[in-house]
């Protein structure tokens, strides 16, 4: 218990008291709270983004930082495991024990569904495999009256339907029709015809017909064929869709005018 005989030491007193709070409060904000906080000390993050997860943790643990994984995609391009984005960003201070949120490169491609590229164009398949992070592969023309129509679509190999998983960026090899059909006959004669009966023939069996050359001066009377191509040779082979060319005695017809 303090003593006080008179005002000056009561001045006293109170000095001593408040020196002692002055330097209570020095020691907890400058010596005590500095060193449990380490304030004003930082650290600056270091660049892991492209790194590999493993090597990125190690080098967070040596600089007492953490890593948190809050996203994974997948890129076939980049290797397993790599990391893709990093926050903060290099160069950024922070305090020990911090967490760095990171995206990583999946190691597994997620499964998606196949979409529908049958009975469409080449250049239409291109624009939906796209959509779908999938890739075009290699393109097979096969005898189909549908040119350019999409007949089969895979994935390494194996036919897939419309609606089955594949892997996210896989490749799809398709194949085309490439306008021709797949069966042969013998080339049928149309010579000595009426172009409309020769026309009706041909049509009947699966072909097409190509150009009609109208020519004046032949014996056979106007509107028969004398002349066609591919030639009805003996042993002449055609196939369904092929174009068939046709020459016509007499003058072209004007349209309108029987």
């Amino acid at each position: 218990m303090f003593k006080t005989n008179s005002f000056v030491d009561v001045l006293k007193h109170l000095a001593v008291m408040a020196a002692i709070v002055v330097v209570l409060v020095i020691g907890f904000f400058y010596v005590y709270l500095p060193a449990t906080t380490n304030h004003g000390e930082s650290i600056s993050v270091p660049k892991i983004e492209g790194m590999q997860l493993a090597d990125a943790e190690e080098l967070l643990e040596d600089q007492n930082l953490r890593y948190f994984i809050n996203d994974s995609t997948y890129k076939p391009d980049l290797k397993p495991f790599q990391i893709l984005t990093q926050d903060p960003s290099p160069g950024a201070k922070v305090k020990e024990d911090r967490k760095i949120y990171i995206s990583v490169n999946m190691k597994n491609p997620p499964m998606i569904k196949m979409p529908k590229l049958i009975d469409g164009s080449v250049k239409n398949a291109e624009l939906i495999l796209k959509s779908y992070d999938l890739k075009k592969g290699k393109l097979t023309y096969v005898p189909d009256l549908q040119q350019g129509a999409i007949l089969k679509q895979f994935v390494n190999g194996k036919e897939v339907k419309p609606g089955d998983m594949v892997p996210k960026g896989a490749v799809v090899d398709l194949h085309v029709g490439d306008g021709l059909g797949n069966s042969e006959f013998e080339m049928p004669s149309v010579v000595g015809m009426p172009v409309d009966e020769a026309s009706v023939l041909l049509v009947g069996q699966g072909l097409q017909i190509g150009n009609i050359i109208y020519v004046q001066g032949s014996d056979e009377p106007d509107g028969t064929v004398v002349k066609q191509r591919p030639f009805a040779e003996v042993g002449a082979k055609i196939r369904v869709g092929e174009l068939v060319d046709l020459w016509v005695a007499g003058r072209e017809p004007i349209e309108g005018i029987e």
